[in-house]
Order: structure tokens, then C-alpha cells, then sequence
């Protein structure tokens, strides 16, 4: 009788060490479920923040001969700086022609650059310099390894974004703190931060710093006139136009291939 007793009380705890253990395999296994989960999450995490660096625009630094430094743009297959050039000397070391004088200006038919209002000060460190066609003609302009694009380049470039009737959008500089308002359709989602230099014209005046952006194509279109592309405050678009040589443009520059 005392045996079939211990035999029973043996038998009882047998069973509850078996749900005991049952239950702690469950929780074991709802406990590694959890964590499977989390780390398929953060595994999907990782590999999108992987995927979305990879296609993140890379900015590495470009000197001039001058030691300005510029970072750069991977636009689709094109990789472009993001600052306009400020170079005073060409790639060669030569001094280009700064040129302040209104009538001087207008009587370039060589090379010859400017800061926007002759006022270095206030417009080099932002805007950078304007440069006539005349020097981008040279083909010295821009730094070893770089060159100021064809029209072709930048048709490429409104294609890959999207049109011409989008692509100034995603082009420009966001906020107001260089464009003036409204800065229409700007979200710069191609790393190409286009700030509103302005220009100067033939007969040597200066217009437009904020509201415009004008930069240089390397191809002429007649014996005096070149092309050139031109970014608004008002609008989205990215012109397509040609323009007198003596202009004063900004310049991008675009990696060789």
C-alpha cells in the first residue's frame, strides 16, 4: 500500500515535470519565433539602408587648380559637381582675364570671367564665378579629369530626370535661402544643389542672382551664339536655350567618362 502511494506520488510528479518542460518548450519556441522575427526585420533593415546607400549620391572632393573644393553628384550614369566653378586660372595654371570693366565686357571676344556684381566677396564662396563662352571654349576651364558638359551631356541629364518639364525641380537647391520665393517644384533629389547665380549680359551689366541660373554648354550654335541651360525661381522647368558668347554664364562641371 505505502509503495502503490510513493508509486502514485512519483507517477504525479512525473507528469507535472513533463508539462513543466512541455511548457517551457513552448515558451522556448514562442520566445524563438520573436526573435527569428526581429531579425529577419533588422536584417531587411540593414539590407535596404545597404541598397539605399549604394544609390545614395557619393560626394567626394574635386580641388582646382586654385584649391577650391567641390564635392560630386552620381546622376544616373553622369556624375557632376555640385558647385558652380571658381577657378581663376585654367587647368594649366594660366591666369584667365578677370575683366570688371562694363565696356571692356563688352567688346571680349576672347576669354574673360567676372564675380557677379565685381563683388567677390559676397557672390565666389556661393555662386562662383561667371565665365563668357570664350573661356569654356578653351577646353581648359574646368579641372584635369573634367569638362564642361556638351548639350548632348545635358540632355542627358533632363532625360534621366525625368523631362524638361520636371527635371529643374529636382535640380534646384531647396528653401529660400538662395532662390527667391516661391522656388517652384524644388526638392534637388538629384544631389545637383543648382544655386541662382544670375548673369552678365553683352553690355557688361548684372541681373538675376536669385531668381536665375544660367550654365554654359560647350557647343556653339552660330559664330557668336552657344547653348546653355537656365533654371527658374517660378517654375520647374529646365531650359534649353543659346545665347551671345560675351554672357557671363556659371559652369558645371561634368567627369569624363
Amino acid at each position: 500500500m505505502v509503495f502503490n502511494k510513493t508509486f502514485q506520488h512519483v507517477q504525479t510528479w512525473s507528469k507535472f515535470d513533463k508539462m513543466h518542460i512541455h511548457n517551457k518548450s513552448i515558451v522556448i519556441q514562442s520566445l524563438m519565433k520573436k526573435i527569428f522575427r526581429i531579425i529577419q526585420a533588422m536584417f531587411f533593415t540593414f539590407m535596404v539602408l545597404l541598397i539605399h546607400s549604394c544609390k545614395k549620391t557619393p560626394y567626394n572632393p574635386i580641388k582646382d587648380i586654385d584649391g577650391n573644393v567641390y564635392t560630386d553628384a552620381m546622376i544616373g550614369t553622369q556624375v557632376w559637381m555640385r558647385e558652380n566653378l571658381k577657378t581663376t586660372k585654367y587647368n594649366d595654371g594660366t591666369f584667365i582675364p578677370l575683366v570688371t570693366n562694363k565696356t571692356a565686357w563688352a567688346n571680349l571676344s576672347t576669354p574673360g570671367y567676372c564675380w557677379y556684381n565685381n563683388d567677390a566677396t559676397t557672390y565666389k564662396t556661393i555662386y562662383g564665378a561667371l565665365y563668357n563662352w570664350y573661356t569654356v571654349n578653351t577646353g581648359k576651364l574646368c579641372p584635369t579629369g573634367w569638362h564642361v558638359p556638351t548639350k548632348d551631356e545635358w540632355a542627358v541629364l533632363a532625360t534621366y530626370l525625368g523631362g524638361e518639364s520636371v527635371a529643374g525641380g529636382k535640380l534646384k537647391e531647396t528653401g529660400t535661402s538662395h532662390w527667391l520665393s516661391p522656388n517652384t517644384g524644388a526638392n534637388n533629389t538629384s544631389g545637383f544643389t543648382a544655386l541662382p547665380g544670375g548673369y552678365r549680359y553683352t553690355a557688361g551689366e548684372f541681373d538675376f542672382v536669385g531668381m536665375n541660373g544660367f550654365w554654359w554648354s560647350v557647343n556653339e550654335s552660330t559664330t557668336d551664339w552657344a547653348y546653355d541651360r537656365e533654371l527658374d525661381n517660378d517654375n520647374s522647368y529646365y531650359w534649353f536655350f543659346n545665347d551671345p558668347k560675351k554672357a557671363g554664364f556659371s559652369v558645371r562641371c561634368i567627369k569624363d567618362n
